[in-house]
């Protein structure tokens, strides 16, 4: 799997508050989530993100609560996946689950400017800076957790796993 895509950056310990804030908690549907994602930490973030962007953040991405809420949203506003140095646990199971692809790079996340556009090799962990002209490597996704990315999340997985047997 490929991703390619303009880069929004992000500090440290970005909580699900501020991916998806909690006053917006009374729907599960992803594209009313969608129209929130990040605003506080960026107010303006739902109106500029594009479709095929990425987010890079530091670490601790999506500490906080364990909302799946959060990896919905940035899947719903078209993001293609998030870069950081490390994420919290829940957020991370929750991001495979719901079929957000996350990558770890300490080096992507230092080196990787806002605006920037990279490519990311899931298959192989690496990160190409096209704005730059360098290379990160990332940790390797177990190829479970890339069949998840792969089928759209547990659901999909285990819909297309009864289906076939």
């Amino acid at each position: 799997m490929i991703l390619k895509g303009r880069v929004w950056k992000f500090g440290r310990d970005i909580d699900t508050d501020a991916i998806i804030p909690a006053r917006y908690l009374n729907t599960s549907d992803p594209n009313e989530l969608a129209k929130h994602v990040m605003e506080d930490a960026d107010k303006d973030f739902p109106s500029k993100v594009k479709k095929g962007d990425m987010i890079i953040a530091d670490a601790n991405f999506g500490c906080g609560s364990s909302r799946e809420h959060a990896p919905i949203a940035i899947k719903a506003a078209g993001m293609q996946g998030v870069v950081a140095k490390s994420f919290a646990r829940i957020f991370y199971r929750n991001a495979f689950n719901i079929g957000l692809p996350i990558f770890e790079s300490e080096e992507a996340s230092e080196k990787i400017s806002e605006g920037d556009v990279i490519e990311v090799d899931a298959d192989k962990g690496v990160i190409k800076n096209i704005t730059k002209g360098e290379e990160y490597t990332a940790k390797p996704i177990p190829p479970f957790m890339q069949e998840l990315i792969s089928a759209g999340g547990l659901i999909e997985w285990t819909k297309k796993r009864l289906k076939a047997s």
